[in-house]
């Protein structure tokens, strides 16, 4: 298995980190302030993935009428002010993360997050939780002017890291990060304990695992098939 020089892109929120307590506490704040009731965390996961105006919209959704446009960037600035305020309270890596990071390091893979939570906000939670280190490069929501499905998000991601997209792979959780992968001709491993209202192992990846300490044995697959 060759890792010196493999550009791996990973998702954060649902691949990384699991971030749903944090997601769900800054949304039902919001929800509170418009007088709506509370979400429940397993209700959250299903709806992260697609940006703070999505979950809110969601969020506002399956709590009664659809929200207000006139009230829309009010709503999100709130949800980004609380969450900025208690990123990390309950978020934590998934179990595995930080040790297949070391390994994958070690060994010079290229290492990048691209995420659609806005850059600032990944950013801070990396540094929080001390991952930050890992990686070559970070690209959030609203750091380009495009963003995952979009294949340029991940094309850029791999290319600053200092990657080819020909050696390169994806890692998430998602529909949105299978069509961002796809979108770029690039592979994609998804974990199966993420956020997605589709079960992962109908999302089409080319690789699915369960643990984090899976993914390099994944890369190998990936790497004897191609």
């Amino acid at each position: 298995m060759k890792i010196q020089g493999l550009a791996i892109a990973f998702d954060l929120d649902g691949t990384l980190v699991d971030t749903a307590p944090d997601l769900t506490a800054a949304t039902n704040a919001v929800l509170a302030r418009a007088g709506r009731r509370r979400l429940d965390e397993h209700v959250v996961r299903h709806l992260v993935g697609r940006g703070a105006r999505a979950l809110i919209e969601a969020g506002f959704a399956h709590t009664g009428a659809a929200v207000d446009p006139a009230s829309i960037e009010g709503h999100v600035e709130a949800f980004l002010d609380f969450y900025g305020r208690n990123l990390s309270a309950n978020s934590r890596p998934f179990p595995g993360v930080r040790e297949t990071l070391q390994s994958l390091q070690d060994e010079g893979a290229l290492l990048s997050v691209c995420t659609n939570k806005p850059h600032p906000l990944a950013m801070q939670l990396l540094a929080e939780l001390e991952l930050l280190s890992f990686f070559d490069v970070v690209i959030g929501a609203r750091a380009l002017p495009f963003r995952k499905p979009d294949p340029r998000h991940l094309l850029e991601c791999i290319t600053r890291s200092g990657g080819d997209k020909a050696f390169a792979v994806m890692v998430g959780d998602s529909e949105t990060d299978v069509a961002a992968a796809r979108n770029a001709a690039v592979p994609v491993i998804l974990v199966d304990f993420g956020y997605t209202a589709i079960p992962a192992a109908e999302l089409g990846g080319d690789a699915l695992i369960s643990q984090f300490d899976a993914l390099l044995p994944a890369i190998s697959g990936l790497q004897a098939v191609s």
